[in-house]
């Protein structure tokens, strides 16, 4: 089903203001390349939509975390602290939290 005008507006906002408090709360520069996806989950007690938010600081080292919530309901609050910058570094295994 493809989503209103007004809701897929709406998404793209969503969108743009978890990346802005993500580059905000890991001071990244304006070149830094965010993602922000919305993805289900199929595993047991997993919430049946998460978004996963990933930078890169380097070619090779992407931070990454994830937000047991859709985009839409995500709030600043749920975002890591900045001095946990180098624990979400990822190994490339997105299974887990």
């Amino acid at each position: 089903m493809l989503k209103s005008p007004a809701a897929r507006s709406e998404a793209v906002a969503a969108v743009r203001q978890v990346k802005a408090w993500t580059r905000a709360r890991f001071s990244l520069a304006e070149d830094v390349a965010i993602m922000v996806s919305e993805v289900a989950c199929g595993l047991p007690g997993c919430p049946p939509l998460e978004t996963i938010v990933a930078f890169w600081t380097a070619p090779d080292r992407r931070h990454q975390f994830k937000v047991f919530k859709r985009i839409a309901e995500v709030v600043e609050d749920d975002l890591p602290p900045y001095w946990m910058k180098e624990a979400i570094i990822s190994d490339g295994d997105i299974s887990c939290c």
